[in-house]
């Protein structure tokens, strides 16, 4: 039988020398392999892992059950939240109303980009939105994310080295395996009719896109926040505010031509 990976969280009541050798025991004596452990968040232990039948979990639950000292919060089949939390010791926050909003803070760039890269990994058709005021690190995130990913960007509208808006790719561009990333002020300002009928061929491309400001981008196009799978809100620290109150003040785009957000 083909074994099933497993994820454990538990809370710590009591924190007493051999806690965790008195839980690896019991896994080992299950036959239940550890594949990952780590600290998540606060008085919090996650563990990956992996084992040949249901049954073998049924068991382990029931044994936790009797500790005193532990509370099992999560058992279940892995999530991606889930691989990511024992990987870097705390969850990513979610919107608690639109379960599809992820935040972030600058601090937290690394998770930013191990997050984006498994999303960028899947296959298939995926809208991924991400919010942020200027030079948060929007843009370097996503590169560094595809990098990760083993995945080629490329820009479609863009204002990190300069103002890009492209208007054709060439053949060997229109790829599945390419993450197309979309500026959706600079798309809104300064594109024509043949920017949106490329944005509009990579929409049906079953691809991954990464808009970024997509509340600009669905206020100028026929697409809707729905539409999107994710939306990911990137922030300095957790009290600042995502605005687009200067987007019409020439602060945002230079006198030269070129756009100042993200450069």
């Amino acid at each position: 039988m083909e074994k099933k990976e497993w994820y454990l969280e538990y809370e710590i009541h009591i924190n007493r020398p051999g806690l965790l050798g008195d839980i690896a025991s019991l896994l080992g004596m299950l036959s239940i392999n550890i594949i990952t452990i780590n600290g998540v968040d606060d008085s919090r232990r996650g563990m990956l892992l992996l084992c040949k039948s249901h049954e073998q979990i049924e068991r382990l639950q029931s044994i936790l059950a009797t500790m005193e000292d532990i509370t099992v919060t999560k058992l279940r089949e892995p999530k991606l939240r889930d691989r990511l939390a024992v990987r870097h010791g705390r969850y990513i926050q979610r919107d608690a109303d639109d379960k599809k909003t992820f935040r972030f803070v600058r601090d937290e760039l690394g998770l930013l980009v191990d997050f984006m890269a498994e999303l960028f990994k899947q296959e298939g058709h995926k809208l991924i939105g991400i919010r942020g005021m200027p030079r948060v690190g929007k843009t370097e995130s996503i590169v560094a994310a595809s990098v990760c990913a083993n995945k080629r960007w490329l820009f479609v509208s863009s204002t990190l080295i300069k103002q890009t808006v492209r208007s054709q790719l060439i053949e060997d561009e229109y790829n599945e395996n390419n993450v197309f990333i979309v500026d959706g002020i600079v798309s809104t300002r300064r594109s024509n009719e043949r920017h949106w009928q490329l944005i509009r061929e990579l929409m049906r491309l079953p691809a991954t896109k990464v808009i970024e400001h997509p509340d600009i981008f669905v206020r100028h196009t026929e697409y809707k926040l729905d539409d999107f799978d994710y939306i990911i809100e990137l922030r300095h620290d957790a009290d600042e505010e995502i605005t687009y109150d200067l987007v019409d003040q020439s602060s945002f785009f230079g006198n030269d031509g070129f756009s100042n957000i993200d450069f």
